[in-house]
């Protein structure tokens, strides 16, 4: 079953016919036909597999998991694939990222989203545990949804990560978060996690060493 759904999965992913000066690949998600321009230099400017596994999933369970007028907001947005897919299902999206990764992931989000969705996705600069409380104030930020998808990797700021999830996260919030196992130190995140947050897996593959989690504040879960 898992080799079955990965390979559905991966089956929403095509490459130009032609080769030109823009280096892009392209995904089939929501009904459409979604264009994403990458840069090599960069690891937020690549789509990774675990974005794939949450498009695919929120695509799939879009009746369970309804997003339509929902407020989304999406951390370490990367290429923007994620929260193109959320804005065409109907979800009011805030998606982030470091300051030198947002003019790509603005022409992503601009032009995947311009005249297809019902509210035009935003993109806003969020780096990890720095003045959380001045751009996203807790009396007037709420979001239903806080999306993740490989977030948890070689790099050094695991407790600002920690950090930004809890400030960001309300009573009624649920995180869906893509996560790839790699190193232990990095894995070790999903103990340090589950001190603020009850945590169930909601889908797992192994082939690709990729575990998508559902997550809410402690005691919030509903069983």
């Amino acid at each position: 079953e898992d080799e079955q759904i990965v390979a559905e999965i991966m089956r929403r992913r095509f490459f130009p016919a032609v080769i030109t000066h823009k280096a892009w690949e392209g995904f089939h998600f929501a009904d459409h036909e979604i264009r994403i321009t990458e840069a090599i230099d960069c690891y937020g400017a690549v789509v990774w597999p675990s974005a794939l596994v949450l498009c695919y999933f929120l695509e799939t369970n879009s009746k369970q998991y309804n997003l339509v007028d929902k407020n989304v907001i999406e951390i370490g947005a990367g290429t923007g694939l994620v929260s193109i897919v959320a804005s065409l299902l109907g979800a009011i999206v805030t998606a982030t990222d470091l300051p030198e990764l947002l003019g790509n992931l603005q022409h992503n989000i601009l032009q995947n989203t311009k005249l297809k969705c019902k509210h035009q996705p935003r993109v806003k600069e969020l780096s990890w545990g720095i003045d959380l409380e001045k751009n996203f104030p807790r009396s007037s930020c709420h979001f239903d949804y806080i999306m993740a998808a490989d977030v948890v990797y070689h790099h050094p700021f695991l407790d600002e990560l920690l950090l930004t999830f809890d400030h960001l996260c309300k009573n009624d919030t649920v995180i869906l978060w893509a996560m790839k196992f790699r190193l232990d130190k990095e894995n070790q995140f999903v103990g340090r996690f589950q001190t603020l947050f009850d945590l169930v897996v909601i889908s797992d593959f192994p082939s690709l060493n990729i575990t998508l989690y559902k997550a809410m504040r402690k005691g919030r879960m509903k069983v």
